[in-house]
C-alpha cells in the first residue's frame, strides 16, 4: 500500500508545485494580473483546444470500445451531474457559483491524472480501455461544462438558451474536440497500406506538424496551473468556504461512491454489465481524481465565480492524495483491481 500512496502523492504533487510556482511569481510581482489574465485567455483559446484535439486524435480505433462500460460511464457521469444540479439549487443562491459547483461534481482530471493512474493500476490493457474511454468522456465533460458556464454566465439575469447554444458551438474547446473526432472518423474510412495502417496520417506523413501539435499540447496543462497559482487568493478561502466544502465533498466522496459503488453492484447483479480489472482502473481514474485543471481556465473565460473554481482545483487536488489512496486500497482489498 506504500506504493499506492507514493503513486497518488507523485501524481498530485506536480500539480500543486506548478500552482505554487505561479503563486510565487505573483508574490514576486513578476507580472501584473492583466498579464496573467491574457495568458489564461491564450491557454483557453489556443493550447487547451490543441490538447483536446491531440487526446482524441490519439485514439487508435473507435471500434474497440467496450460499449457496455462506456454506456455505464456516460450514465454515471450524467447521474452525478443531475445530483450536482439538485444540491447546488438547494443550498446556493449565487448563480455565478452554479456552473462552477455542478462542474466540480462530475468533471474529473481524467486526462492529466486519470489515464496515467489507470495504467499504474491495471497495466497496458487498462490504459488501452482508459484511452478509448477518454474519446467519449472528455468531449462529454467539455460540452456539458461549456453549456453550464455559458448558461449561468449572466449571474442574476435569466439564462438565454439560444445564446447559450451559440456560445457552446463557438467555444474553442468544443471545436478542438469535434475536430479530433472528425479526423478520427475520416481516418477510419481511409484505405490501409501493406502495413495495415491508414495510407495517410499526421504522425507518419506530416511529422513536423504532428510534433508541433504535440509540443503545444504539452504546454497547456503546466501553463494553466502556473496561471491558476498566479491568480490564486488565499484570503478568499473564508468567504468561499461553503462552496469549497460542498464542491470538494461532491468531487472526492460522492462521485466515487456513486460511480464505483454502482459499477460493483451492476457487475455483480446484472448480466449486461460485467466489469473486470481491465475496466475498474479506468473507473477509479474517472470518478476519483480531482476536478479538471481546465475547469478554472474555462470559468475565467466564459463566466462564473473564477475564485471558487480556482480554489476547488487546489483543494480537490490536495485532498485527493488521501481519498485516492483510500479508494485504491479498498478496491485492491476486495480484488477489483
Amino acid at each position: 500500500m506504500k506504493d499506492i500512496f507514493s503513486f497518488s502523492f507523485n501524481a498530485v504533487m506536480p500539480i500543486l508545485l506548478l500552482i505554487f510556482l505561479g503563486y510565487c511569481l505573483r508574490l514576486a510581482h513578476f507580472a501584473d494580473d492583466a498579464f496573467f489574465k491574457k495568458l489564461n485567455s491564450a491557454v483557453f483559446k489556443i493550447f487547451l483546444p490543441i490538447l483536446l484535439f491531440r487526446n482524441v486524435y490519439e485514439i487508435s480505433d473507435l471500434s474497440q470500445i467496450n460499449w457496455a462500460a462506456i454506456l455505464y460511464c456516460a450514465g454515471a457521469v450524467l447521474g452525478i451531474f443531475l445530483l450536482g444540479c439538485a444540491v447546488t439549487g438547494l443550498f446556493f443562491r449565487d448563480k455565478r457559483q452554479y456552473g462552477v459547483l455542478i462542474q466540480c461534481s462530475f468533471r474529473s482530471n481524467y486526462a492529466i491524472i486519470g489515464i496515467p493512474l489507470a495504467e499504474a493500476l491495471g497495466g497496458s490493457a487498462a490504459v488501452s480501455f482508459a484511452s478509448i474511454l477518454s474519446a467519449v468522456t472528455i468531449p462529454m465533460y467539455n460540452i456539458i461544462a461549456v453549456f453550464l458556464l455559458s448558461h449561468y454566465a449572466g449571474g442574476a439575469e435569466p439564462p438565454n438558451f439560444s445564446e447559450t447554444l451559440k456560445k457552446t458551438a463557438r467555444n474553442p474547446l468544443i471545436i478542438g474536440v469535434l475536430t479530433g473526432v472528425a479526423i478520427v472518423a475520416v481516418r477510419s474510412i481511409l484505405p490501409l497500406g501493406a502495413d495495415g495502417m491508414p495510407v495517410f496520417s499526421l504522425r507518419g506523413d506530416l511529422p513536423f506538424l504532428y510534433e508541433a501539435i504535440s509540443s503545444a499540447a504539452k504546454i497547456a496543462s503546466p501553463l494553466a496551473l502556473v496561471v491558476l497559482g498566479a491568480r490564486f487568493d488565499f484570503s478568499a478561502v473564508r468567504s468561499l468556504m461553503k462552496g469549497i466544502v460542498c464542491g470538494t465533498v461532491m468531487r472526492l466522496l460522492v462521485a466515487p461512491l456513486i460511480g464505483l459503488g454502482c459499477a460493483v453492484l451492476l457487475s455483480r447483479y446484472t448480466q449486461f454489465f460485467h466489469f473486470t480489472a481491465t475496466e475498474y482502473p479506468a473507473f477509479i481514474a474517472l470518478f476519483s481524481t480531482p476536478v479538471a485543471v481546465s475547469s478554472a481556465v474555462m470559468t475565467a473565460e466564459i463566466g462564473g465565480d473564477e475564485q471558487l473554481a480556482g480554489q476547488l482545483v487546489v483543494w480537490t487536488s490536495l485532498l485527493s492524495m488521501v481519498t485516492m489512496f483510500l479508494i485504491i486500497f479498498l478496491m485492491k482489498s476486495f480484488a477489483f483491481i
